[in-house]
């Protein structure tokens, strides 16, 4: 186990390296991309609230609108990264867009993940009904429920996460990508877990000079957030999912059953 854990720090390792000398010399528009997303985001927020006064229908429309412009310059940004990876030079934007087929199998696989997240909650809850009956407080009984269910939803969705670029590199369909992702993480959840803890700590150093007065401290580390680590951690993502394919052998059509562990 301990062997297998620093297998995991040295692959995780080099993909952050990998990561930061891919994002230095392209970083300008790497950064541009996120930047937008950045405001994609916001504005979508200020806009949604000033309609919802006007018109509640309105505010739904420009919901929607907001959404697929965010998701899909998520998408070529990812894209757009890939590019990089495979050509090692600079490519033209407007050839990373997504098309409308594959936001559709993005916006498709993703309310199927939000109906299995559910489905995963309803199920636990269901189990664990019964223990009312063994004089466990309503309460405590509720609290086990929510646990348990957020570590099943949590594993869940790290094992999905990777479904978008098997559509929009493989033009693979929702139910497919979802399936190769399953199987694609299988046996790499600790290095993804390593990856996510690695920005974990840079997000709680500035929650944690922020909220104990140390206002230069949290604002050096708000900056580096902004304009350093997101933008990483969309390379990073991209890096490390090349790197689990070159070692993929689950096949192109894989089993959610046989992949699970």
């Amino acid at each position: 186990m301990i062997q297998f854990l620093k297998d995991s720090t040295f692959a995780v390792n080099d993909v952050i390296n990998r990561s930061l000398d891919l994002l230095r010399k392209y970083y300008f528009s790497i950064a541009g991309l996120c930047f937008l997303l950045f405001l994609t985001s916001n504005t979508s927020g200020i806009l949604a609230f000033y309609f919802n006064e006007v018109n509640a229908f309105l505010s739904v429309v420009m919901a929607f609108l907001f959404a697929v412009l965010y998701f899909g310059t998520q998408l070529t940004l990812f894209k757009y990264i890939f590019t990089l990876i495979d050509k090692k030079e600079r490519v033209h934007l407007t050839g990373t867009i997504p098309s409308t087929r594959e936001l559709l199998y993005f916006f498709t696989g993703m309310f199927s993940i939000t109906l299995l997240a559910l489905l995963f909650y309803f199920v636990i809850s269901l189990v664990a009904f019964p223990l009312v009956y063994a004089r466990v407080d309503v309460s405590l009984m509720v609290n086990i429920a929510r646990a348990i269910s957020a570590v099943v939803i949590f594993i869940f969705l790290l094992r999905v996460a990777f479904y978008p670029f098997f559509i929009i590199e493989r033009q693979a369909g929702p139910f497919r990508a979802l399936r190769l992702s399953f199987a694609l993480t299988k046996g790499n959840v600790t290095k993804l877990l390593l990856i996510l803890a690695f920005f974990a700590i840079l997000h709680l150093l500035y929650l944690y000079f922020n909220y104990t007065g140390f206002p230069m401290v949290s604002t050096v580390l708000s900056l580096v957030n902004s304009f350093l680590v997101g933008p990483l951690s969309s390379v990073v993502i991209a890096v490390a999912y090349r790197d689990m394919m070159a070692d993929y052998h689950g096949g192109d059509d894989p089993r959610v059953m046989k992949n699970i562990i």
